[in-house]
């Protein structure tokens, strides 16, 4: 059985778009790519390392896909050297143009392709950005980690980390951490279907 591990750089109101730069995602005029750059310190760099093994995959919504391609080909570095050479299992009704391999589409059933993957063999799978593939994890249970690096920005608007449809959901939280430049890089485990309560 594989892990997928979701990893998210994320502003404190649960923004997620567009953290590494001005060009990355400008989608519906997001004008505040780059967000996540100032605040990025060892610290940050450090949990990244931890979060992301040398050997893992990637699973990745086609923006994030394309964003990564145009990015990483030209980079150098250990990094780099993970991501160019891991497989991506991509979720993308273009499956013909996945040229930055080696990658695989997940086909028409994203659910059942992901569950056939997660049973096989291999190493850690991780996710980056892909707002529409995280709250599809969360909810039918094939997310085992959740590591948030929560920036100190309030953003207002731009793509959230889960859906306005999507379950309402509880993380455990096993392990958490404060960075010098004010990240919180915490980790979670999905806990099942949110409980309500009263304090009556």
């Amino acid at each position: 059985m594989r892990t997928i591990r979701i990893i998210e750089h994320i502003s404190l109101d649960g923004v997620i778009q567009a953290p590494g730069g001005p060009e990355e995602d400008p989608d519906s005029g997001f004008a505040h790519g780059g967000w996540a750059f100032p605040h990025f310190d060892d610290a940050v760099g450090e949990a990244i390392d931890a979060a992301h093994p040398a050997s893992a995959d990637l699973l990745l919504g086609r923006r994030t896909y394309d964003i990564f391609a145009r990015h990483w080909p030209d980079q150098e570095g250990p990094m780099a050297d993970s991501l160019n050479g891991a497989r991506k299992y991509v979720a993308t009704h273009r499956p013909e143009s996945l040229e930055w391999g080696p990658a695989e589409h997940l086909g028409t059933d994203i659910i059942e392709s992901l569950r056939r993957i997660k049973a096989g063999d291999g190493p850690d799978i991780i996710v980056w950005g892909s707002s529409t593939i995280t709250p599809v994890l969360i909810e039918h249970g094939l997310a085992d980690e959740v590591v948030l690096l929560v920036f100190p920005v309030m953003l207002g608007r731009g793509k959230r980390i889960f859906s306005d449809t999507g379950a309402a959901t509880e993380l455990t939280l096993v392990s958490t951490k404060a960075a010098a430049s004010g990240v919180i890089i915490s980790t979670y485990k999905p806990a099942g279907p949110a409980r309500t309560g009263s304090f009556d």
